[in-house]
């Protein structure tokens, strides 16, 4: 037997967004891997292999309270490439909605004929979550596009919020009917007749215009 070993590369899962890759260098006859945990989506995952008349492939999420209350309903792809002499493909059929529950672990039985390095990727297409209501389920990955979104909308109103407001200002644009904060990265980031004003000293706390009423000043700041 050999269990997962932390910080040993032979049990270690390189991972991406959605695909997780494990190298095995070698693999004795009547033995059992378990790799480091990894993580995609929501949960931890392990790979397993176990090499007997056949090679089983197993995937499973880390037991846990979440595993155990919101198991993955998972999609995915999984394949061997093998990298002796003559490199070979094998392909496991389409994974499609899968309910992966503790102690219901995903078996592949891939028939033994190749041996020496050979590596496991598994590509998930999709992961989802049973609805409390009994809908259908959702996919994890929608729901964080959603929040992301929501952040990035968030996030726009609160810059919109402090430039309008002038909160956090750190220099006052002066103009001939009046006066009003502003932000220095900002306005040199986005207009280069600003980077100009404060290429020559990134320390002034005011600069003047002259040619430019405060209503003017104040509908090009909106733009921005």
């Amino acid at each position: 037997l050999a269990f997962s070993r932390m910080g040993d590369p032979g049990f270690r899962i390189d991972t991406t967004a959605r695909l997780a890759q494990w190298r095995i260098e070698n693999l004795a006859s009547f033995t059992y891997r378990k790799s480091d945990p990894f993580k995609i989506g929501l949960w931890n995952w392990h790979i397993s292999v176990e090499k007997n008349k056949f090679l089983y492939v197993r995937l499973f999420p880390e037991p846990s309270r979440l595993s155990k209350d919101q198991p993955p309903i998972a999609s995915f792809t999984i394949q061997i490439l093998t990298l002796g002499g003559s490199r070979r493909t094998l392909t496991c059929p389409d994974i499609n909605n899968k309910i992966l529950k503790s102690g219901e672990d995903f078996v592949w039985p891939v028939e033994l004929s190749f041996h020496g390095k050979f590596i496991i990727d598994v590509e998930f297409v999709d992961l989802k979550v049973a609805c409390p209501d009994g809908g259908e389920p959702r996919s994890i990955w929608s729901s964080e596009e959603i929040i992301r979104g929501q952040s990035e909308e968030s996030a726009l109103k609160c810059l919109g919020r402090m430039l309008g407001d002038g909160l956090h200002a750190d220099v006052t644009i002066n103009a001939f009917d009046g006066s009003v904060g502003a932000h220095r990265a900002i306005l040199a980031a986005r207009s280069p007749v600003f980077e100009s004003m404060f290429a020559h000293d990134l320390k002034e706390k005011e600069s003047s215009i002259t040619d430019k009423g405060l209503h003017k000043y104040s509908q090009e700041k909106g733009r921005i």
